[in-house]
Formats: C-alpha cells, sequence, structure tokens
C-alpha cells in the first residue's frame, strides 16, 4: 500500500499542497497528468529522494517520511533507468542486496532468479553501453526488485521505447506485479498506456490527485486547489 496524506512541497515557482491519494496493497496503480504537473515529484517524495514540507508518506501502514530512502522497502525506475555506467548487468542487479550486506550466496540466487524472469541472462556480464532501450528497462526494473520491494515505483517508464517494445514491456510489468504482490505506481501522460496497465488509475490536475475511470481521463479536477 501507498499512501500520501496532505502533502505540500515548494521549489521555486513550483509548489504541491494538500496532496492526497492512496494506491492498496497489491495494486497496479497509474497516475496520470500533464508533464510539469509535478508527478515526478510525488515519486520522488514517496522514495526519499525528496522531502515535503508537510504531510506523511506510508508504506504499507509505515509511516516511512523521515526514513531514509534505502529503509523504506520502496524500489524505483527512474525515466532513465540511472544505470551505473561502469557496473555489468549483473552487478546492477545484486546492488541493492550487497548494499545490505547480504551473504553472497543469497545475491547470487536472487541475481540469477530475476535475470531468468525478465528474460536478460544473457546479458549478465555486459555493461549498459550498447543495450537496448528495452534491455536497460528490464536491467533496471530487476535492479528494483532485487531486495523484494513492498512498493513498486515507475516513472514514465515505457517513454524511450518504440511501440513494439512497449507491447512486450507493458506485458512484462503486469506480470511482474502479479508474481511478486507489489503495489505499483506507474507515471504516465500517456492515456492508451494507462488504459492497458491500471489496475487504479489517478489523474493529476491543477495541484490535486484524484480517482478516476478510464473513460474520464479528460475530466476537470473537482477537488479543492
Amino acid at each position: 500500500m501507498i499512501a500520501l496524506e496532505h502533502i505540500a512541497i515548494r521549489a521555486g515557482a513550483f509548489a504541491l499542497s494538500d496532496v492526497s491519494f492512496t494506491v492498496p496493497e497489491a495494486v497496479y496503480g497509474v497516475l496520470m497528468g500533464p508533464t510539469g504537473c509535478g508527478k515526478t515529484t510525488l515519486v520522488e517524495i514517496i522514495c526519499g529522494l525528496r522531502k515535503p514540507e508537510s504531510g506523511r508518506v506510508l508504506v504499507n501502514g509505515r509511516d516511512v517520511t523521515h526514513e531514509s530512502s534505502g529503509n523504506r522497502g520502496v524500489g524505483y525506475v527512474p525515466q532513465d533507468g540511472a544505470m551505473f555506467p561502469t557496473m555489468t548487468v549483473r552487478q546492477q542487479l545484486g546492488f541493492a542486496l550487497r548494499i545490505r550486506r547480504r551473504p553472497v550466496e543469497e545475491t547470487a540466487a536472487r541475481v540469477a532468479e530475476l535475470a531468468s524472469q525478465l528474460g536478460i541472462a544473457h546479458l549478465l556480464d555486459r555493461k549498459p553501453h550498447g543495450l537496448s532501450g528495452g534491455e536497460r528497462q528490464r536491467v533496471a526494473l530487476g535492479r528494483a526488485l532485487a531486495a523484494r520491494p513492498a512498493v513498486l515505483l515507475l516513472d514514465e517508464p515505457l517513454s524511450a521505447l518504440d511501440e513494439n517494445m512497449r507491447g512486450d514491456m507493458r506485458d512484462l510489468l503486469k506480470r511482474v506485479q502479479r508474481e511478486h504482490g507489489v503495489s505499483v505506481l506507474h507515471v504516465t501522460h500517456d492515456r492508451s498506456e494507462a488504459r492497458q496497465v491500471a489496475g487504479l488509475l489517478l489523474v493529476m490536475t491543477e495541484g490535486c490527485v484524484r480517482p478516476a475511470d478510464l473513460n474520464t481521463l479528460g475530466a476537470p479536477c473537482t477537488c479543492q486547489p
């Protein structure tokens, strides 16, 4: 479960105030909204990269507002994948477990498991340079899942892929969500993408987030600013 309660943040001329929403446990949530409305800011607040001025962040009912990123039980796939350029795919997948000082055998087994599930076992000894966009996203997804997070945050995960790759990745994301039982928040501005993956649809407009159905994606926001 992911919950934001009365979140406020300001950065220069940009500000959000009193933002609240919930993605229930093991639900695939999609947050839609136009570019620049604050979707990525909310994701960064959830994973601990930004601190809100007020409000609370809850993960599976636990208040993590003041926890470090590594203690939140959150996996994060940023828009560009954010690969470590000098690490092999094997090292990328095992990174979260190594910094948690998990046993070498456990890390190796988890890396092999994820590589098989995500279809990237043949890439384990490659470095990011030369990987396709789809391969990079699969590696980033595996890295985010390695420590078995309760919550998975996906920031525009399909934006850099061509249409054929997008279909494959959409299917993969839905399958991963079901198999791992995580709560997902998938950020996009693409209506078609939202329709195809959303179990819960949230729309962000004019600084507020509200639940919506697939037939009212463009309806105006009715909550108070």
